[in-house]
């Protein structure tokens, strides 16, 4: 079996997270088998025994599944998408102000193992889908760029950063984005990666590279070490975040899920001392804020597949489907940390998720007075 340390393509395993094993098995569609352009891929795994399907879902969707034990050691599942390849924009995601917000998903699961992951409620498999359709995908775009310009998040269900050295999909991407001059990517991570930056960079233009946005997902790092297994810890997604700025690659920070703990006030102030002792202000391009949430029906399954996790069976209350903190806790914190950041970020570059589908952008940050005392916010509606 293949082994793949931290440097290869995932660079959120560096720190002692250990190393990501390569695939013991591969499920293949059977009208992939022969596709020659399939055949860089698995070369890479000459150990993995591959195994001929009718329809992924025959093995992803299979009942009575581990998936827990799955992610532990996953499988790859090669698999053609049929149907549509783009969808609009989720309401529980941020649009920062894009009208045209889009979201693609070419990749189903994540190598890393967040303990809070809406994809352990959403999936009931833990291998990973590799869904082989770039040139279909490619083809949806131009006839939406047809219509105008394009914001496309294409790392919402995995994580594209951590996976680049083995599906290279951000460099078909770079490709792709030098070529329509209406679209612009984001690339969510919480990878440590830095390994492909200057790549990117030299398929690119100055100019082009500012339409290709880098998200770095930051939490404190006992939240890290305690629930976001196998990712990069803050130090190298702050590293990674340096090695994207230097390469003209526009940075997005966001402190969203935020996830209570004990001095979760004292974690958080760390964190925004780590992020701009790394940074100045003026090298981010926005940040986001949002407190832990997730639909009823994922915490069910979450619950299910996870009894003892301290976030699963947190009491959270239930606000028209979407599951969080509540309004004394979830505001509590998103105000405190909207307030400090604040001190170093405009208002106009700072983005609260809001789920009645506005910009998120969150007005009237508490660091101004009216009347001799803070403004008051109305946050509420935030999680309903």
């Amino acid at each position: 079996m293949l082994c793949f340390c931290a440097g290869d393509f995932c660079a959120g395993f560096s720190g002692g997270h250990g190393a990501l094993r390569g695939f013991s098995h591969i499920y293949i569609e059977k009208e992939l088998i022969g596709d020659p352009e399939l055949d860089p891929l698995l070369r890479r795994f000459p150990d993995a025994k591959l195994v001929e399907i009718s329809h992924y879902k025959d093995v992803f969707n299979r009942r009575r599944q581990n998936r827990e034990m799955q992610q532990r050691s996953q499988k790859l599942i090669l698999a053609r998408k049929r149907g549509r390849l783009i969808y609009p924009g989720a309401p529980v995601c941020q649009s920062f102000g894009e009208e045209n917000f889009f979201y693609s998903s070419l990749v189903m699961n994540c190598i890393y193992d967040c303990e809070y992951c809406y994809l352990k409620g959403m999936y009931p498999s833990g291998n990973l889908v590799l869904f082989w359709n770039l040139p279909e995908l490619f083809s949806e775009l131009r006839e939406l760029l047809r219509k105008g310009t394009v914001y496309l998040c294409v790392s919402y269900d995995t994580d594209l950063l951590a996976l680049e050295g083995l599906f290279h999909l951000l460099l078909r991407f770079t490709d792709f984005l030098r070529e329509e001059p209406g679209l612009r990517i984001e690339v969510r991570t919480k990878s440590g990666n830095r390994s492909f930056f200057k790549d990117f960079a030299g398929r690119l233009s100055k100019e082009d590279r500012e339409r290709m946005i880098f998200a770095f997902t930051l939490s404190p790092e006992r939240i890290i070490r305690s629930f976001e297994k196998r990712t990069g810890s803050l130090r190298a997604r702050l590293e990674s975040a340096e090695e994207a700025h230097a390469y003209g690659f526009p940075i997005r920070l966001c402190f969203d899920p935020m996830i209570y703990c004990a001095d979760w006030e004292q974690a958080y102030l760390e964190l925004l001392h780590q992020v701009f002792r790394t940074f100045s202000p003026e090298e981010i391009r926005d940040v986001s804020v949002g407190s832990f949430r997730i639909s009823g029906a994922y915490l069910r399954e979450l619950r299910r597949a996870l009894p003892r996790s301290v976030i699963a069976q947190f009491p959270y209350e239930n606000d028209g489907g979407v599951c969080h903190y509540g309004r004394g806790l979830g505001e509590r914190m998103e105000d405190f940390l909207l307030k400090e950041l604040g001190k170093w970020i405009p208002e106009e570059r700072i983005f609260r998720w809001n789920p009645a589908g506005s910009s998120g952008k969150a007005p009237g940050i508490p660091n101004s007075k009216e009347n001799g005392k803070e403004a008051e916010i109305d946050f509420r509606g935030a999680f309903s």
